[in-house]
């Protein structure tokens, strides 16, 4: 491919708002360019670029240039947002469901060792990073959960086969592991899990901390209703009416 065409694909890409395919990348042209072509252009395109703050990358949805890891210090300078930090129970859970897919809430459960909190899947499932593919055909027909392509494109990777290899992809190993394994999305939470076993060496489910305020905050809330309808409403008997009827 002539410099110019090159030229052309490498502003297309520059401009764009989301990755472009090489499918995207042939309608530039009115000649007809083979695939090939379009390939090779983006590979030396990828070589040219590799001392310089940006990098063309290949993602799930296409490709696309990025500002390199190294310069993010000096671009968070421009953006007074912070991004959202991720708790320990959120990158756990986000990188369970990632190695194991589609993988149901109770078999997260079961590998992390401690309920899943309601809040960690909102969490997950606003960000665009997991949702539900199906369910499994079992008693109560639990929900699957899988990552997206969105996932994929926030970590630039090209597929999960890209995702790090485990050391130890023992089930009771795995909960660590797999949390230091996923992208560092906050680098102020930590990954360790400590799963207790019972005597016969299955892992007790314990409740996480967020997740027990939620259900102490709800038992006070219905116990507070029942002690208010205990002093408003008497049982009227029988012989409390003739009384009654009685005084008047």
């Amino acid at each position: 491919m002539d410099d110019h065409n090159k030229r052309v694909i490498e502003t297309a890409l520059l401009c764009a708002q989301e990755p472009l395919t090489v499918a995207d990348l042939t309608r530039l042209f009115v000649e007809d360019i083979p695939a090939g072509e379009i390939d090779a252009t983006l590979l030396d395109l990828q070589k040219a670029w590799e001392d310089k703050g940006m990098e063309l990358v290949h993602i799930a949805t296409g490709w696309r240039f990025q500002s390199r890891l190294v310069m993010r210090e000096y671009l968070d300078r421009l953006t007074p947002e912070k991004p959202p930090k991720y708790s320990r129970a959120v990158m756990e859970t986000l990188a369970i469901i990632a190695y194991r897919q589609p993988v149901t809430r109770g078999e997260i459960e079961e590998i992390r060792g401690v309920a899943v909190s309601s809040n960690v899947m909102k969490q997950l499932e606003d960000r665009g990073w997991v949702e539900v593919i199906g369910h499994k055909e079992t008693i109560g027909r639990p929900g699957l959960y899988a990552t997206t392509k969105q996932f994929l494109d926030d970590l630039s990777l090209t597929n999960l086969q890209s995702l790090p290899m485990l050391e130890d992809a023992a089930p009771m190993a795995a909960a660590e592991q797999l949390g230091q394994a996923v992208m560092e999305f906050d680098p102020t939470a930590t990954v360790e899990t400590v799963i207790e076993l019972d005597e016969n060496g299955q892992p007790l489910i314990q409740v996480e901390s967020e997740e027990i305020t939620e259900v102490v905050a709800e038992e006070e809330i219905e116990e507070a209703a029942e002690e208010t309808t205990d002093e408003t409403t008497e049982e009227v008997t029988p012989e409390a009416e003739e009384k009654s009827v009685e005084q008047k």
